[in-house]
């Protein structure tokens, strides 16, 4: 069966470690690129100890709080813009965000995400120890002082917790460590998950949250997409039935990236993938 072609993670310039591409440009490119869907996914990062560094986004050319409401108001006016704008070119636009889980984050993404029309609300891992593991900057003074036993301990802890808090539709690049962990661990970080996963993602299907293939590991130099094949079928195994597709894009020449054999991917292990409006989830 044939599954719409969609990219359900797309940074526009809102996030401040991603190219200043408007979400009207997304969307060019999205009609040349044949999509039949796009959400946007802006990075909201909320760990106090990080405040100075990324509890920002960009907003009308100057960099402000994230707790500051005048983007998000801005952020769904051009989102309404870019929908009317493409709806005769078949073009369907989705709102989003994408959540750095952290500690104490919950009642603020709540509050957001009830206040604000959201078609698809993303949570990620992106910082433990309040280091950022999936910056190539950041991620070797993290690496370089924990074994793989503490990493495992700490991202598989942490990742318990981000799903129990019952406010995402999806989980982002879930074996993210791989990124930059694997040249740093080698082949042996690749089993990190296991006896670990299985009873988080057990809880992810009873729950109906959604997994993420996302494709922006290949343009890292990694083999497979977040998650690998032996996760997707573990998850598949545990009964999630909600997959996502998403290249993770941070610029407007990586959209779309990987997209077709994603697909393909969920085709070949009899699995769907999936929509959310008003994050709601429906197969594609």
């Amino acid at each position: 069966m044939k599954q719409a072609r969609t990219d359900f993670h797309v940074h526009p310039g809102y996030s401040i470690d991603a190219a200043p591409v408007s979400i009207r440009d997304y969307c060019l490119r999205a009609l040349e690129l044949k999509l039949d869907e796009i959400c946007f996914t802006t990075h909201i990062e909320l760990d106090p100890a990080r405040r100075e560094i990324d509890n920002f986004v960009f907003f009308r050319g100057q960099r402000i709080s994230i707790f500051n409401r005048a983007w998000l108001e801005g952020y769904f006016e051009e989102l309404e813009g870019a929908r009317q704008e493409f709806r005769q070119a078949g073009l369907k636009v989705k709102a989003g965000i994408e959540v750095g889980y952290c500690r104490g984050c919950e009642k603020f993404v709540e509050k957001i995400t009830t206040e604000y029309p959201f078609d698809f609300v993303l949570g990620a891992i992106h910082c433990l120890d309040h280091i950022a593991i999936a910056s190539l900057t950041e991620s070797p003074r993290y690496f370089h002082q924990k074994s793989l036993a503490q990493l495992r301990h700490e991202y598989f802890s942490l990742l318990r917790e981000l799903v129990a808090a019952g406010l995402f539709d999806c989980l982002a690049h879930v074996d993210i460590y791989l990124r930059y962990g694997f040249k740093h661990y080698g082949p042996a970080i690749l089993s990190l998950h296991r006896g670990a996963i299985e009873p988080i993602l057990a809880e992810m299907a009873r729950r109906r949250m959604g997994l993420e293939i996302n494709t922006s590991s290949r343009c890292r130099g990694l083999a497979e997409f977040h998650p690998t094949r032996e996760i997707l079928q573990l998850a598949a195994e545990a009964g999630v039935s909600i997959f996502t597709v998403g290249s993770d894009a941070h610029s407007l020449e990586q959209l779309g990236d990987g997209i077709d054999e994603a697909l393909a991917l969920l085709g070949e292990l009899n699995l769907r993938n999936h929509i959310f409006t008003r994050r709601q989830a429906v197969p594609c």
